[in-house]
């Protein structure tokens, strides 16, 4: 068989038979035979991809596409051999800067970018992903663009989706958190004995709409272990200078954010009692770290007054202790040690979604 000059689309579909069909003489390119290496190479290269991607070449703005790139065309009128330019004349004034970077030998990379585009007859409001880069000849000059792109349309309808709904539940759990407070109030008003449990129930009700605050929050889809610390400390504005946070970043997600967001509260709350920030000269260390498949963390206070155990075992203790050794799925322990407290937990990150 003689060779035509299109051994080179080597790819199968849709648009590798486009270009084979094409009428490229009426174009700037002429007849594919005639391309330039660097041009067939690229060809190549794109129909042998699954991304969407198109080629973008010469100074008429010729466009190239592969199988992947089709949806995004929707209706459009044929694209294959047509100028970028009219293919998206309704969007130009948005995109031919970005061209015009590309073929500066500038490449762009933008996620989630809007465009209003006509594809199926109609205006839509669309997302993409998207980026332009250069591509050079045997010559190193700049001949033409890669167009590689997502589109994230429905991604970003989600995502404002999720983000009312998150706005809602911030809504209705402050208002939650505010009735069972005013409720426990009214409930307990005058009654001496009961205050002190009132002010610790409502602080920990407190703590708890704070975490889920957090949780919920547009760019808080998971919460760090630093944040919820520096949620904590920053909400008492207690003897900052005097404690020491380290560890890396670890995100926790749901029921293990919300026990240890529970936990620092409950241990900050003693300590400005009883412990380490009751004193001028008390310290508290809180570190934690994720190695291989350990997961450890540790509190430890020390230069306060010394330490009693308590004589019963109360509700804090067991929140800290088994509540989030469950949602850690490994162990948590308080130790009333004389010199100060500490709390560690440990657990098996293999089994955790961190």
């Amino acid at each position: 068989m003689a060779d035509d000059g299109l051994s080179f689309l080597n790819g199968s579909g849709t648009s590798a038979d486009k270009i084979r069909t094409l009428d490229w003489e009426n174009t700037e390119l002429g007849h594919p035979a005639s391309w330039p290496n660097s041009l067939k190479t690229i060809v190549s290269l794109m129909l042998a991809s699954k991304f969407p991607k198109a080629i973008v070449w010469g100074d008429s703005l010729t466009t190239i596409y592969n199988d992947g790139f089709a949806p995004i065309l929707g209706h459009k009128p044929e694209a294959m051999g047509r100028s970028f330019r009219d293919i998206w004349s309704e969007v130009w004034p948005d995109i031919g800067p970005l061209v015009e970077k590309a073929y500066a030998g500038e490449s762009t990379y933008i996620e989630n970018f809007p465009l209003a585009i006509n594809r199926h007859g109609y205006e839509e409001d669309c997302h993409f992903t998207f980026c332009y880069s250069p591509i050079y000849d045997e010559n190193g000059r700049v001949c033409g663009m890669m167009d590689t792109v997502m589109e994230t349309t429905e991604t970003v309808l989600v995502q404002r989706q999720v983000s009312a709904v998150n706005a809602e539940l911030r809504h209705r759990m402050g208002n939650l958190v505010a009735m069972v407070s005013a409720l426990a109030s009214q409930t307990f008003r005058g009654e001496e004995a009961m205050s002190e449990r009132l002010d610790i129930f409502q602080d920990r009700l407190k703590s708890l709409g704070e975490a889920q605050a957090m949780l919920t929050a547009e760019d808080h889809p998971e919460a760090t272990i630093k944040e919820l610390v520096d949620s904590i400390i920053g909400s008492r504005m207690t003897a900052i200078g005097r404690i020491d946070v380290e560890g890396p970043v670890v995100a926790l997600k749901g029921r293990k954010a919300l026990s240890l967001s529970l936990a620092l509260n409950e241990l900050f709350t003693n300590s400005i009692k009883y412990g380490a920030l009751s004193s001028e000269t008390g310290r508290i260390n809180i570190e934690w770290a994720l190695r291989d498949a350990q997961f450890s963390f540790r509190w430890s206070e020390h230069g306060g007054p010394p330490v009693k155990p308590p004589t019963r075992q109360g509700f804090g203790t067991k929140l800290i202790e088994r509540f989030v050794a469950a949602h850690f799925e490994g162990n948590a322990k308080i130790d009333y040690r004389p010199e100060g407290v500490e709390y560690e937990i440990l657990s098996n990150s293999r089994n955790l979604d961190f």
